[in-house]
């Protein structure tokens, strides 16, 4: 999405909290990417400590920064963690904005990492929606390029009494395999365009590289960079 030219040119510290890997990069005012993206692992037993460790390691490569965008994988409120299926018990209720806030004395936001990634691909017009799939199933959807928040299409019942994410996410893949999870996805891609009518619809993450049935023209596969090209657009919306 465009991003509205703003007052000043501040640089973004943009943070990708994934089940599988932490990311970071560093956007300048416009979006555009200053640095590459960094990456590590994320810990096993990933309790808010641990996660947070790995941040400060790749925190420690880039340059000065002006503010703070976080994708993070649940539900998130005013910069509290709510949910956090595939990381650890203890982010819940965990106030990671004011934590980054605290120690890095710079404006942070944090948002559902789906969210984040969708801010850099929606075009603004009518309904659209993101689905991720990756470890988990991430899902953010938009009107008029605002976002509906609190969506957490991953955790809702679906096929006999088992979630979106237990067919779609990264357990689902090994499970059914390949072929078995195509099916699934484009079943579950026909449940969200009833359920929501969204006009145009952006599916990203790990495994959308396994997607193998032709897609229709306003359905499209966007990169996993946009996990972090989108928390510059983040700190031009509403939080």
């Amino acid at each position: 999405m465009a991003l509205k030219t703003p007052e000043k040119a501040l640089n973004t510290l943009c943070i990708d909290v994934g089940g599988t890997g932490v990311k970071i990069m560093l956007l300048d005012s416009s979006g555009k990417p200053l640095t590459e993206r960094l990456r590590l692992p994320t810990p096993e037993d990933p309790t808010p400590t641990r996660v947070l460790a790995a941040v400060e390691k790749l925190k420690a490569q880039v340059s000065k920064f002006d503010r703070v965008a976080v994708g993070f994988p649940g539900v998130v409120k005013h910069g509290v963690i709510y949910t956090a299926a595939n990381l650890h018990p203890k982010w819940v209720n965990f106030n990671l904005q004011a934590e980054l806030e605290k120690r890095w004395k710079k404006p942070v936001r944090v948002a559902n990492d789906a969210a984040v990634q969708g801010y850099a691909a929606i075009q603004g017009k009518g309904v659209e929606m993101i689905l991720t799939l990756g470890t988990g199933l991430g899902s953010a959807i938009y009107t008029d390029g605002h976002l509906c928040p609190g969506l957490e299409l991953a955790h809702h019942p679906w096929i006999k009494g088992k979630t979106y994410e237990d067919f779609l996410g990264k357990r689902g893949f090994k499970k059914y395999g390949p072929k078995r999870w195509n099916k699934l996805l484009a079943s579950a891609i026909q449940q969200t365009a009833a359920t929501f009518n969204w006009e145009q619809l952006y599916l990203g993450g790990g495994n959308a590289k396994e997607i193998h049935f032709k897609l229709d023209k306003n359905i499209q596969v966007i990169s996993n960079e946009d996990g972090l090209l989108g928390g510059a657009a983040l700190w031009q919306h509403d939080s």
